[in-house]
């Protein structure tokens, strides 16, 4: 870029570094110190800092005044200001750095150069981005000038580029010195960076992209679906990145080798088992109709023959930590199937905040990562769970929390056969769970997300053959519920803690 400036008849001046950098490649330039008659001082931490330069940088040069001004000052005016600013970024995000190199790291003269340049635009134009290099030159080249429009978009970006940059200053220093300060700040800012446009949102007239949440300060959020690789495939759609989520989410939760099946954000097949082909097939079992292009989540490593059982079915994309050498050759066959690898074991749920949008405003809340252990639970009826029906009941319990409120899932043998989603009222999400199963529930327990207000689900479960329950618990009526269960010998356990997903 500078030997294309230097080409053009631009006199190019820099801080001493850059300066020995362009020297090397026989670019010849002047130093700031020759400029400002101060050489580099403080540990290089004052150089650019001085009137002949900011008088340069903010001269409006279609001010008679201005210009009246740097003639007594012998002060030429810039044309063109180029700044790289200091890596911090780069600096934090390293495994191994101390406090004092991040601080160094925090670039002063670059910031005050770029905004001074990107304020007086009309006079200057200001490059923050090397991508931008070859416009810049080509407009030189063919117009001789650069093009207002242009310095424009280049304020913009530098105005940008310099807000990116103070906040993540910030934000890594919030770290440091607000150890344990309030998570809900007063003011909060949520760094994205584009990941990809997509095709479309929701529905095709609808447009969208894929943003991933900027992490500062090498802090780690755990497994996220923003960082899965795209090994096959056509083109991710909206949907599929939300269904992603629900699946790897769901699957995660579990410490047995676990698959799940998402259509719309809910599981339609759910099973855990010794090794990902029987939890397949199991799930799979539990809705076939429905998993027709579904979203299948492995939370281990696939391989060959579960390849070969999910290609008898359309899905739309497969997701697991891994794949085989063969599994991933077989899977490759299917040409639009988007095959997508975390790259790294599941157990790991992603901890950021949760960010839910409403018209005007912006919800934040933590993640629900409650896992729940047995001391937790309250048996609150005469009949006593058996050991596999706690099994059971911590499985469903688990299924249920990634299953759209009002939810009831229905389980057995380590199988959800029924899914009861995102009803009104929990009765009819129970009869739906039972209506989806397509094997007898009888001798099967049953989750609820949240608390029953009437004894009406026991009663139903009751006639259905389920032997036992696990449920929140927490409403002015739990005792109706508990009577309820005990004329009909059915288990249940409370939790203390209801899982509603919106």
């Amino acid at each position: 870029f500078a030997k294309g400036l230097k080409g053009l008849g631009f006199e190019i001046i820099s801080s001493g570094g850059t300066a020995k950098f362009l020297r090397k490649a026989g670019i010849k330039v002047t130093e700031v110190a020759k400029l400002t008659k101060y050489p580099p001082m403080l540990d290089g931490r004052v150089k650019t800092l001085h009137p002949i330069i900011y008088g340069a940088i903010l001269a409006d040069q279609n001010n008679p005044k201005h210009l009246k001004e740097l003639k007594k000052y012998r002060i030429k005016p810039f044309q063109l200001v180029v700044c790289n600013l200091y890596p911090f970024e780069q600096v934090i995000g390293r495994s191994k750095f101390t406090h004092a190199e991040a601080i160094e790291n925090i670039d002063i003269g670059g910031p005050c150069m770029v905004r001074a340049a990107a304020k007086n635009h009309q006079s200057v134009a200001v490059v923050v981005d090397p991508s931008d290099y070859p416009l810049i030159l080509e407009e030189l080249k063919t117009a001789g000038a650069i093009s207002l429009s242009t310095r424009e978009k280049l304020a913009l970006k530098a105005f940008k580029h310099t807000r990116y940059y103070d906040t993540v200053i910030l934000r890594y220093l919030a770290g440091c010195y607000e150890e344990g300060a309030e998570e809900f700040p007063k003011e909060k800012e949520v760094l994205l960076e584009k990941i990809q446009t997509l095709r479309y949102g929701e529905n095709p007239h609808q447009k969208a992209a894929f943003y991933r949440e900027v992490q500062i300060g090498g802090r780690k959020f755990g497994s996220q679906v923003a960082n899965a690789k795209q090994l096959h495939g056509k083109e991710l759609s909206y949907n599929n990145i939300v269904d992603m989520d629900a699946a790897w989410s769901l699957v995660n939760y579990f410490a047995e080798p676990t698959v799940g099946i998402i259509k719309h954000t809910n599981p339609c097949g759910v099973a855990k088992s010794d090794n990902v082909l029987a939890a397949y097939k199991k799930a799979f079992d539990c809705d076939p109709v429905s998993a027709f292009g579904g979203i299948v989540a492995a939370n281990r490593r696939i391989d060959e023959e579960m390849v070969r059982e999910m290609s008898k079915t359309f899905l739309e994309v497969v997701i697991a930590p891994s794949y085989t050498p063969k599994a991933l050759e077989t899977l490759k066959e299917k040409k639009n199937l988007r095959v997508m690898e975390m790259g790294e074991p599941a157990g790991k749920p992603f901890s950021g905040l949760d960010y839910k949008r409403v018209s005007g405003g912006l919800l934040a809340q933590e993640p629900d990562l409650a896992q729940l252990a047995v001391n937790e639970v309250r048996i609150v009826t005469e009949k006593q769970p058996t050991l596999a029906e706690m099994e059971d009941l911590f499985f469903a319990w688990g299924v249920a929390k990634y299953v759209k409120s009002n939810a009831i899932v229905i389980a057995k043998n380590g199988v959800a056969i029924g899914v009861g989603a995102g009803q009104m009222n929990r009765i009819e999400a129970a009869e739906l769970a039972v209506r989806r199963s397509r094997t007898k529930v009888k001798g099967a327990v049953l989750a609820s997300d949240a608390f029953f207000p009437f004894p009406d689900v026991v009663e139903f479960a009751a006639k259905e053959g389920i032997t036992a329950i696990i449920q929140p618990g927490g409403s002015i009526k739990d005792q109706d519920s508990i009577i309820k269960a005990n004329e009909n010998k059915i288990a249940m356990l409370f939790t203390g803690r209801r899982h509603f997903t919106h």
